[in-house]
């Protein structure tokens, strides 16, 4: 059996917006996210600007329209549940709202979630009375007291709040979906892997349909310094919304956000059965891991890789005018491995498309960050106007494609690439449904 697959529901949690209405109202109105961060202390790195989902409170009216017992579940277990948890869960159930796959029109055995996510960091606070219990006169800290004065302090269920299975746990119990789960920690790789999972199980005839999603943020206590130390993050400048600059001579590093986005996909049968609006058709999937110890230039082998896979996959259903959804970065080293694999696909195809970058509205939103790009592209493809490169003025060298323009035409397709800096790679093709 090989069921053809396709989407019918979308829901983001994002910097530039909680809704997809507003969402696309600022990518077409070229609108950055990128601003001061409020939840961070000042002072402590050399930016303090950052693309933060402020519209997100974790408020129950930010999930989507939701019935009377959904509220109370979602909003008994918000005890347990971190920002990062509760962006994913959001995301997911706007996506399967705007799906109108109710409870009546599904069949909970063969429906199912995946979901990526980062590592959930901690946050500090969850340690600070057991810190002050243990702590000394003198000011010291033995360790030794931990045990008996310290852990007695810590809420005993604060695990469950930083697990990233939970995403995913959360949203199956929430909705009752009993088909394929699974959990991705792949980090900004995630998502796509996660759609080419939940695609071949609906295609192979062993599901009806699945929420898919990622969820992350590079904005936390802790998860922030661990990026700063790690990676390369963008200098502050006085004008915030120019320091994500993918592809210009000008980038100098990631700028940090927060973000999830989820999307409902479905086998092409069960969704006309019920008459559902079909948003796009997965038609093309590929990965590729190529480790920095591998070769110097990993990461355009790995990019080059995974979207030469995901186009051969889609095969003679991919349409002659789509465009790529780029990494986007904004790091000189990557950028440079991004551009020059991007063009070189493109030679061997011998032909160019539109390169596109959402980061540049928002900057790295960890694992939720290829959720988002791809909603973004799907409504520029709904709409047939394409958002462009926010702060490319100067194109680095190895920039030998066309760069998107506002109002360009997006085609009928988009190729999303999103990668890792070890090197993981993947890549997923979502056309117009064309019937």
């Amino acid at each position: 059996m090989n069921q053809r697959v396709v989407v019918t529901g979308m829901g983001v949690t994002s910097p530039l917006g909680n809704d997809l209405e507003t969402f696309w109202g600022n990518l077409r109105d070229q609108r950055s996210g990128i601003g001061p961060i409020d939840s961070l202390p000042q002072g402590a790195l050399p930016f303090h600007s950052g693309a933060e989902a402020k519209g997100f409170t974790g408020d129950i009216e930010d999930y989507g329209p939701l019935d009377n017992q959904l509220k109370r579940a979602i909003k008994k277990n918000m005890k347990v549940m971190c920002r990062e948890i509760e962006m994913g869960v959001a995301a997911a159930q706007k996506a399967l709202s705007h799906s109108g796959l109710t409870v009546e029109k599904r069949d909970p055995d063969r429906c199912g979630v995946i979901f990526g996510c980062d590592y959930i960091l901690s946050r500090p606070e969850e340690f600070t009375d057991g810190a002050i219990a243990c702590r000394s006169e003198s000011g010291d800290f033995p360790i030794a007291l931990w045990p008996v004065l310290g852990l007695p302090k810590v809420t005993p269920l604060w695990l469950l709040k930083y697990l990233p299975n939970m995403p995913n746990s959360h949203i199956a119990i929430y909705n009752d979906l009993r088909g394929p789960n699974n959990s991705l920690t792949v980090r900004e790789a995630g998502m796509n892997l996660a759609l080419a999972e939940a695609a071949a199980f609906i295609a192979r005839g062993t599901a009806d349909a699945m929420l898919v999603g990622a969820t992350g943020t590079r904005i936390h206590p802790l998860r922030t310094t661990h990026v700063f130390l790690t990676e390369k993050t963008a200098f502050e400048r006085p004008i915030p919304t120019q320091m994500s600059c993918p592809f210009d001579q000008s980038h100098d590093g990631m700028v940090v956000g927060e973000g999830a986005g989820a999307l409902l996909i479905e086998s092409l049968e069960h969704a006309q059965k019920r008459g559902a609006t079909i948003w796009g058709e997965v038609i093309g999937v590929g990965s590729s891991m190529v480790g920095p110890g591998q070769r110097q230039d990993y990461i355009h082998r790995a990019v080059s890789l995974a979207l030469r896979s995901a186009l051969t996959h889609a095969g003679e259903r991919l349409p002659d005018a789509w465009h790529v959804h780029a990494h986007g970065q904004s790091t000189p080293m990557v950028d440079q491995m991004e551009a020059s694999a991007i063009g070189e696909v493109f030679a061997q195809l011998g032909r160019s498309h539109p390169v596109t970058a959402a980061k540049s509205y928002f900057g790295n939103l960890g694992s939720g960050g290829a959720a988002v790009e791809i909603i973004a592209s799907l409504l520029a493809l709904k709409h047939g106007w394409l958002f462009p490169i926010l702060n490319l003025a100067r194109p680095i060298a190895e920039v030998t494609w066309p760069a998107a323009k506002a109002g360009d035409d997006p085609g009928s397709a988009v190729a999303h690439l999103s990668f890792t800096i070890q090197g993981q790679c993947s890549s997923s093709v979502i056309a117009s449904f064309r019937g």
